[in-house]
């Protein structure tokens, strides 16, 4: 019997898909529940499983084209799979069906200098053969770097800049394309506003010292500096309510709860799983579901759910050495604290020049129902919890 694929529901507010990657070709045998073929939405990754064991008769959409919820995507003829069969079924074939949609419609272009018109160019202390393909392919002397005696230049030379692609066209993932979407979306919306402050952070730095081994040994995972700023950021939104809410047409809405966003770099994109209620949550508790994250996002098996119900973001341009940066808006979030490097720097406590890791702070924010005054204080309250953690950890 044979049994159509389809494309699953999709997510609420997703309207459509793109085929990805597909993991088996027409004639592959396919074992019940393996995956045959990702999708890719706005914000997740949906894996196909097959229906049945059997043989995947046919193929009906290839990758890079755009499927809607109940599409069939391709044929599976149910039937038993010969022993021999089963163990080379079992293992997705990645890359044997058609190509990976990040690889369609990719064009390694020509070199530009074969297109452009022949005229003078200048060969500079080329050789005579070096000379000759410049003048061919229209190549100058200020493209080519020179390997021989004295910097003069080579046939291999101008061979290297000849056949080498001066551009490479790829088509925007639609993860990315939603990114970009949304910065626009940010900028053209929001009257966004940006604060700075910076942090000692000496007294998290020493608590993460102290407690490093007595910590993994009893939650299995490291002490890791973005728990301390979730916990600081949710004690300042508890205080500064305004700085949770977010604007739905004429209406300011505040959220009753603390719903973090931790902004994580994959390779897939840019994407911001929430931590729901914070308020209820302990360092390790946050620790270990960051890691979760990161490990879901780059196998992209985050879910809609994991990705939705955000009220507040933090972003750490820190982890790749950005000093200072203006973070743009998780719209419809109002703010948004953007983490930085630790640079040790001196500096002046009780009247005395000392050194100690500092990180600057930046919270941009939603000028249109955020006031400079509520921001600064907010950021000031973040930065007086990290720098007396204790008080925040017990409440005081």
């Amino acid at each position: 019997m044979s049994i159509d694929v389809k494309v699953p529901v999709l997510p609420e507010s997703v309207s459509d898909a793109t085929v990805a990657t597909w993991y088996k070709k027409p004639g592959d045998f396919v074992k019940r529940d393996e995956n045959l073929v990702d999708l890719e939405t706005d914000k997740v990754v949906l894996e196909v499983p097959a229906p049945a064991d059997g043989v995947l008769e046919s193929i009906a959409v290839e990758s890079g084209e755009v499927v809607e919820a109940n599409q069939v995507l391709g044929v599976v003829k149910e039937g038993e799979i010969p022993a021999e069969k089963t163990e080379e079924s079992v293992a997705p074939k990645a890359g044997s069906g058609v190509k990976d949609n990040a690889n369609m419609g990719t064009s390694s272009e020509s070199s530009v200098q074969k297109d452009q018109p022949k005229g003078e160019v200048n060969t500079g202390n080329a050789g005579p053969a070096a000379r000759k393909m410049m003048h061919e392919n229209n190549i100058d002397a200020s493209q080519v770097s020179g390997s021989g005696r004295g910097g003069r230049i080579t046939k291999p030379d101008v061979q290297t800049v000849a056949n080498t692609p001066m551009e490479e066209r790829v088509p925007m993932s639609r993860l990315r394309q939603k990114i970009a979407d949304r910065m626009v979306e940010a900028q053209s919306t929001a009257a966004m506003l940006t604060s700075f402050n910076e942090v000692d952070l000496k007294a998290v730095m020493d608590i993460r010292k102290k407690y490093k081994e007595e910590f993994i040994n009893k939650h299995g995972i490291k002490l890791g500096l973005m728990s301390f700023f979730v916990k600081a950021a949710t004690e300042a939104l508890k205080q500064f309510p305004i700085i949770n809410a977010s604007v739905e047409g004429s209406d300011v809405v505040y959220h009753k709860q603390q719903n973090i966003g931790i902004a994580v770099a994959t390779e897939r994109g840019l994407v911001v799983p929430v931590l729901k209620n914070t308020n209820a949550m302990g360092l390790a508790d946050i620790d270990g579901a960051i890691r979760d994250f990161a490990a879901a996002g780059n196998s992209g098996k985050l879910t809609m759910d994991d990705l939705s119900g955000g009220t507040f973001t933090i972003t750490n341009g820190g982890t790749f050495g950005s000093l200072m940066s203006t973070p743009i808006l998780n719209m419809p979030q109002s703010a948004i604290l953007g983490m930085h490097t630790i640079k040790e720097r001196p500096v002046v406590v009780d009247g005395d020049i000392v050194v100690r890791p500092m990180m600057y702070l930046a919270l941009t924010y939603d000028h249109r129902i955020i006031d400079g005054k509520d921001a600064v204080q907010f950021l000031v309250a973040v930065k007086d919890m990290l720098e007396d953690p204790a008080r925040m950890l017990l409440n005081l």
